[in-house]
């Protein structure tokens, strides 16, 4: 078990970022057998490289060093508007260092996240059904199930595809993150004048209301170090008409590269647990997702 959750944040994947100039630089990760990923497990020659962004040191959004002396913050708690609770339970700190909660990952400090501990995510699964050019819901030809679609990002970081998430800003509630991170990542609010951006919000805030929830909790995530980690929560947002969302012109924001409609089903490959979520909204919904396994012969 523990080894199919740290896959893309555990060697041999090395951690890669994006330095001042914008250059992408990679860092080794200590090697971590799976069977030493856990914190209950001993591992005497565990000796990774400790590694915080330089541009933390001045974001507005991030922690202090956590070596500062006056900086204490309220772990597994809920410290002023800051949300410092895990989706998922409890987490150990040692010595005033939040470790993380599912094990060892190679790397100590933050990497690129702002927060020690949890980082708190929201990512929007917005779908509809794939549809014949002359109308009608368009089937898997082995599984017989209706395609689905979702609305996916290429992101500029990684130039993998992904979900439109982002991060909960301090005291705000999930479904605000949700309909902002939408509008930003695939409608590029970023250039609509305020009277527009009111019109729309007011137009999705009826959709991004009717929500459900498919996962919430930790998640595989590249960034994740030993004592910072995502954790996210996934709704799904099922345009059944293709007449709601279907209304609006997708447009890639200043976060990603490419943005697109794109069939779901098992061959996908995503960023973090991306693809994991979509598995969830598939089932949820009866949608394609697994081609039929052929009958043995008799």
């Amino acid at each position: 078990m523990m080894s199919d959750i740290h896959v893309k944040c555990r060697a041999p994947n090395e951690y890669a970022y994006r330095d001042g100039e914008g250059q992408t630089k990679k860092i080794k990760r200590h090697d971590v057998p799976a069977g030493q990923i856990s914190w209950d497990v001993s591992f005497e020659f565990y000796d990774p490289i400790s590694f915080d962004a330089m541009h933390l040191a001045t974001a507005p959004y991030a922690d202090p060093d956590i070596k500062k002396p006056d900086f204490n913050p309220n772990f597994n708690q809920l410290d002023g508007k800051i949300d410092r609770r895990s989706h998922e339970g409890n987490y150990k700190v040692i010595q005033k260092t939040p470790l993380n909660l599912r094990g060892r990952t190679g790397l100590t400090g933050r990497g690129v996240l702002g927060r020690y501990g949890p980082n708190h995510a929201a990512d929007p699964i917005v779908t509809r059904w794939k549809t014949h050019p002359e109308g009608g819901i368009i089937h898997d030809e082995v599984s017989s199930r209706p395609v689905l679609q979702f609305v996916s990002i290429q992101r500029r970081d990684t130039s993998e595809w992904a979900l439109p998430g982002g991060m909960v800003d301090p005291g705000e509630h999930v479904s605000v993150t949700l309909r902002r991170e939408f509008m930003e990542e695939a409608l590029d609010s970023g250039t609509l004048g305020s009277k527009d951006k009111d019109t729309i919000e007011k137009q999705l805030k009826a959709f991004f209301d009717n929500g459900k929830e498919i996962y919430k909790g930790y998640v595989d995530d590249p960034r994740n170090t030993d004592n910072a980690w995502m954790e996210t929560v996934a709704y799904l947002f099922h345009d059944d008409t293709g007449k709601q969302i279907g209304q609006f012109q997708l447009k890639a924001g200043d976060d990603a590269k490419a943005l697109q409609w794109m069939d779901i089903d098992e061959s996908l490959n995503l960023y973090a647990s991306h693809k994991m979520f979509l598995m969830l909204a598939a089932k949820r919904i009866g949608a394609h997702w697994r081609k039929a396994k052929p009958e043995p012969l008799k």
